[in-house]
């Protein structure tokens, strides 16, 4: 199972560790794209303040996210999944997992970045702020900055089995499974039940629930349809609906009235 999962916009403090390696980092078929985004935003955002807080969306109250970008390259990194905070990752909460769950955490949870294209949980990266909606000068929109290398590394990390994609639209738009992968990948929609909306916070919060919940279960999902029955076995409320066409994903709506 691979699961795809978006970033959370706050971070944690880099630390003191030791800095960036970007040779380590999984998929290294990313790694020049990765280096373009490194080199156009350290240079960016140490060259003018004012431009680069209006090139990522930034307000004046987050004027030190410019400054930490300035010093990606020398700040300690720390594992990606002690790195990104918020709803989803509080709720599924990495650190207490059982062994066997990180484990699998560690070989099954991609998360997507705008400066990072997508890393493992495991790998060390400095705090950064970067979205893949950012449209750098050089680079242009980085959601299709990312779309050629994906699509060369992504079907590899999908393997055989099951893509369970919890992505934002900005991060879907990074990558999108085709063919045969996307017959079997499951794209997940958190809706409150009475409104049939999508609500920020269930949707963060419930889709941390679910991954731990996989994580910590004594089996798998290996298709779509045992992903289903899965989370009904779990006491969700799942409409499902299958592929009406070859080369098109699964769509699931979880249907929620509050969290536990």
């Amino acid at each position: 199972m691979l699961v795809l999962l978006p970033p959370s916009e706050g971070k944690a403090s880099s630390g003191r560790g030791a800095p960036l390696k970007p040779e380590s980092l999984s998929l290294p078929g990313l790694a020049e794209a990765r280096a373009a985004v490194l080199d156009e935003l350290v240079e960016l955002c140490a060259a003018d303040e004012d431009k680069a807080r209006e090139v990522l969306g930034l307000s004046e109250g987050l004027r030190g996210e410019i400054a930490k970008n300035t010093e990606l390259r020398t700040a300690g990194a720390r594992p990606a999944g002690e790195i990104y905070t918020g709803v989803l990752y509080d709720a599924l909460d990495l650190a207490s997992l059982e062994p066997a769950a990180k484990r699998r955490a560690a070989r099954s949870l991609l998360v997507f970045s705008g400066l990072w294209g997508a890393v493992r949980v495991t790998d060390r990266i400095p705090s950064y702020r970067c979205s893949m909606g950012v449209r750098l000068p050089g680079l242009g929109a980085l959601g299709a900055h990312w779309r050629a290398p994906m699509a060369s590394v992504l079907p590899e990390a999908a393997g055989n089995g099951l893509v369970l994609d919890l992505r934002s639209s900005a991060y879907a738009a990074a990558w999108k499974p085709k063919g045969e992968i996307a017959g079997r990948t499951a794209t997940v929609r958190v809706l409150h039940a009475p409104t049939r909306k999508v609500v920020s916070h269930f949707n963060k919060a419930t889709k941390g629930r679910i991954v731990r919940s996989l994580l910590s279960g004594a089996s798998t999902p290996g298709t779509p349809a045992e992903l289903v029955e899965a989370l009904r076995g779990l006491g969700y409320e799942v409409e499902a609906e299958a592929p009406a066409r070859a080369g098109q994903a699964w769509s699931l709506d979880v249907l929620v009235d509050e969290i536990h």
